[in-house]
């Protein structure tokens, strides 16, 4: 699957440049392209184009198949004729540093109502086609989210018992709230058009789009009002049992993520026609597709529900190889598997016999008495490795304030860190230098930064968390000059 050795940075698309208070699909996007192709890349790795969830979350999103309407590039919106030049100045947001989502959740959604007033009309046969080929999610989608904005925000567990049970209201919901799903409908529809025109010009720079499919879906989605039947509820539509993971490198007490889990009988008995869904949605968004949590295909960890703590889950039978082998079948969907975590023998045995490159972290190779096996030299060719991810404190954040003085001292030994150079270039060096065909760097990583560029922190809540921002700064000659050195160096330029 990886013919050849590249690499690549990890950005998620919110974390860029721009004025409005969220990165967004439009000029900025390009710049960061142009970039990475000046820099001799030929990976994009972004984290999740769904709308964020609780906690502001990709990964607790109410829906697996949407857009994020918050990462439209309004500019383009204002070319259009959709917004206004004064609407635009209002929608600035003076801290480039940080997405306030809550900032975002009080006025984007009566900002992109005007683009729907707007728009409505003189869009009507291209949203009429696209209703047409988005069928399989988007009607669903559209009415969730409409009920949701009519029930003040209510999460799904909160809804009045007649439409979270949602048949006997079914049709009454679509007849009154046709022209609020028909502004969700809208903005996915812009949405994914400003997302095919940016990957295509990605793709054109000859830059690849790495993206990200989370493992589970949020209690509060449309999925699982709209198909309770694939998840593990009881009769009034509420989990049984929830999603997360047994103490492991990230956390001591485990985590406890609150995802409702797949009733794996009913998905087998449909012949895994919804994931069938998802992986061709997939193959259409990028061109790679990384798979959070991949072991859960083996075997997956279930909370009872009401349980103080993740550790008193236990391990149950996930769908095994058919359904890796039936996602490997969708045409166009290359896959590699997020394989972290604390994984006995035979889930080690699973994930090698899947035959996906499996993921190799720089931070955790440091024993200074064992053998790692994401110590670069250890790394296997079909493999990726990164210096860090969205889920690990940057690399000099865990060097300086997590590593312990004798892993310090060796990863200073074994990557030749000098302070001079930057200890982030150290790092892409010691990556670049492996077998692993593969190599991603983190933004943050690439500049070199500490602990308040940290993406997120699994197990805690708080606005640090999915909020980073790089500015356009970074994207500079100097960097790019020295990226594509680096990666000329160790072979990893087409």
């Amino acid at each position: 699957m990886l013919a050849h050795r590249s690499s690549g940075v990890l950005l998620p698309v919110t974390a860029l440049p721009g004025g409005y208070g969220i990165g967004s699909l439009g000029e900025k996007a390009r710049r960061f392209v142009d970039f990475l192709s000046d820099a001799g890349q030929s990976y994009w790795q972004i984290l999740p184009l769904v709308p964020p969830g609780g906690g502001d979350s990709p990964y607790m999103s109410p829906s697996s198949f949407a857009g994020d309407p918050f990462l439209l590039d309004l500019e383009e919106l204002a070319r259009e004729g959709l917004l206004t030049e004064r609407e635009l100045e209002e929608a600035r947001w003076p801290d480039p540093d940080r997405v306030d989502y809550a900032w975002l959740h009080r006025t984007r959604p009566a900002l992109l109502r005007k683009a729907w007033g707007r728009g409505k009309a003189r869009f009507r046969t291209e949203l009429e086609a696209f209703w047409e080929q988005e069928s399989d999610w988007l009607p669903d989608y559209a009415l969730f989210m409409a009920v949701r904005e009519k029930l003040g925000g209510a999460e799904r567990k909160d809804w009045p018992e007649e439409i979270r049970r949602r048949p006997e209201t079914l049709e009454a919901l679509r007849r009154g709230l046709a022209e609020e799903m028909g502004g969700h409908a809208f903005l996915q529809f812009l949405f994914f058009r400003q997302w095919t025109a940016l990957k295509a010009y990605a793709n054109g720079k000859g830059i690849r789009i790495l993206g990200d499919l989370p493992i589970y879906v949020s209690p509060d989605s449309a999925e699982v009002w709209a198909e309770p039947e694939l998840f593990q509820l009881d009769e009034e539509g509420h989990p049984t049992a929830v999603a997360g993971v047994p103490p492991d490198a990230f956390t001591d007490e485990g985590q406890h993520w609150g995802n409702p889990l797949y009733d794996w009988d009913r998905h087998r008995a449909t012949g895994y026609t919804w994931w069938k869904r998802r992986g061709e949605h997939m193959a259409r968004l990028y061109d790679m597709v990384r798979i959070d949590h991949f072991r859960a295909f083996h075997t997956y960890w279930s909370i009872p529900l009401g349980a103080a703590s993740a550790k008193e889950g236990h391990w149950e039978p996930g769908p095994g190889m058919e359904l890796v082998r039936l996602l490997e079948q969708v045409p166009g969907l290359e896959l590699i598997a997020e394989d972290l975590g604390d994984l006995d023998a035979d889930a080690r045995a699973f994930i090698a016999g899947s035959g996906l490159p499996g993921m190799k972290i720089l931070i955790y190779a440091f024993d200074p008495v064992g053998e790692s096996a994401y110590l670069p030299h250890n790394c296997p060719p079909e493999s990726v490795i990164y210096t860090g991810t969205h889920d690990t404190p940057t690399f000099v954040q865990w060097l300086f304030d997590e590593a312990s003085p004798a892993e310090r001292d060796y990863a200073f030994d074994y990557l030749r860190l000098r302070e001079d150079e930057g200890f982030g270039w150290g790092a892409v060096c010691g990556a670049w230098a492996s077998p692993a065909r593969l190599a991603i760097v983190p933004m943050q990583d690439l500049l070199g930064l500490g602990a308040d560029a940290r993406m997120n922190a699994p197990g805690t809540m708080g606005p640090q968390n999915w909020s980073w921002r790089v500015r356009e700064a970074a994207f500079n000659r100097d960097v790019s000059d020295r990226l594509r050195k680096i990666t000329r160096t160790y072979r990893r330029c087409l």
